[in-house]
């Protein structure tokens, strides 16, 4: 148990390292700005963990209750400087794309929660958030990894992971991306 305390710690601590700055590209990935972004085809998609936990507000979350749902998860902190310039911008594409089983869920990391809780008041976000402090859920991604903050990414109506941004998002970016993973067939 010590031991993997330990490694949750150390990762974590990468994750901190790396968070508001750049993330790492891939070869199968397109760098732009300070990050990368990767969308991938239905063919190559890996499932999504099993996403659970407690929101910032009281109550619990669970990703299995929304497959049939395209779900935009978005892991920010109310430290981190391009969480809060891309605030509104995701408050935007969850309004634009809610009438298309779209559904947002934050996950706030590393992060006290009152200050989570005036962020959230601050910048109108309407979609809950995750609280979780020691930053573990990401832990879950392993295999599409959020690896700064922000990261976003895209799950598709099936459970799968669709798409993956490591950098601050704009509408223009955000939504005709989400709109193609709604649009999927069934």
């Amino acid at each position: 148990m010590r031991r993997l305390t330990l490694i949750v710690a150390v990762l974590a601590a990468l994750v901190a390292l790396a968070g508001c700055s750049a993330g790492a590209s891939s070869s199968t990935s397109k760098a732009s700005g300070s990050g990368q972004r990767e969308f991938f085809d239905a063919g190559q998609r890996r499932p999504a963990p099993n996403l659970t936990g407690e929101l910032l507000d009281g109550g619990s979350f669970d990703l299995g209750q929304h497959r049939g749902d395209v779900v935009v998860i978005n892991f920010w902190a109310s430290w981190c400087g391009p969480c809060r310039a891309e605030a509104s911008e995701l408050v935007a594409v969850a309004d634009a794309t809610k009438a298309q089983q779209v559904s947002f869920v934050g996950i706030d990391i590393r992060d006290d929660r009152d200050k989570a809780k005036a962020f959230v008041e601050g910048h109108a976000i309407t979609y809950p958030s995750l609280f979780d402090p020691a930053g573990r859920s990401a832990l879950d991604f392993a295999k599409v990894p959020p690896t700064a903050t922000p990261s976003t990414l895209i799950v598709d109506r099936k459970g799968r992971i669709a798409a993956l941004y490591t950098r601050a998002l704009v509408r223009e970016e955000l939504e005709p991306a989400v709109r193609r993973v709604a649009a999927e067939p069934r």
